[in-house]
């Protein structure tokens, strides 16, 4: 699959539909959440296009993320919204929720090796995410700070 053909686009759609369901089903309101929406189509497409060039699953994850994160710090600021709410919505599409269903499943089994597996998918997925935006919340209030000097 190409990074720019109809098939990301059509993941891109779902995707922020996805997100735009979960806004509303956890009570955001307004304008606001078609933003976390874009912000969630904006995650997967990216990430697609970053997994074609790199062929890499933490690669393309936490740039995906890192720009996400950029995304929802500028969209928060301009709209007077905490960007807890943003990153926290725009992420969910590139949760490891299939490999923990999998780790789970093979461990009711007695499969202590595909376990094993899927829970280091899910633990390096997870690290990654969260070293992304770490990475983009620091350098944030390190501008911030520095902004507020001059």
């Amino acid at each position: 699959m190409r990074p720019f053909d109809h098939l990301t686009m059509m993941q891109f759609c779902w995707s922020a539909l996805s997100i735009l369901g979960f806004s509303i089903r956890v009570n955001l309101r307004g304008w606001k959440i078609f933003l976390i929406a874009l912000g969630g189509g904006l995650t997967w497409a990216f990430y697609l296009i970053f997994l074609y060039f790199s062929e890499s699953l933490l690669f393309s994850v936490f740039f995906s993320v890192l720009l996400v994160c950029i995304y929802s710090e500028i969209v928060a600021r301009l709209s007077k919204i905490p960007v807890s709410v943003f990153v926290t919505c725009v992420i969910i599409p590139l949760v490891p929720g299939s490999n923990l269903y999998y780790a789970m499943q093979a461990y009711i089994a007695g499969n202590s090796t595909v376990t094993s597996q899927n829970l280091y998918k899910v633990l390096l997925i997870s690290g990654t995410i969260a070293l992304a935006i770490a990475v983009v919340s620091s350098v944030t209030s390190i501008i911030l700070r520095v902004k507020s000097k001059f």
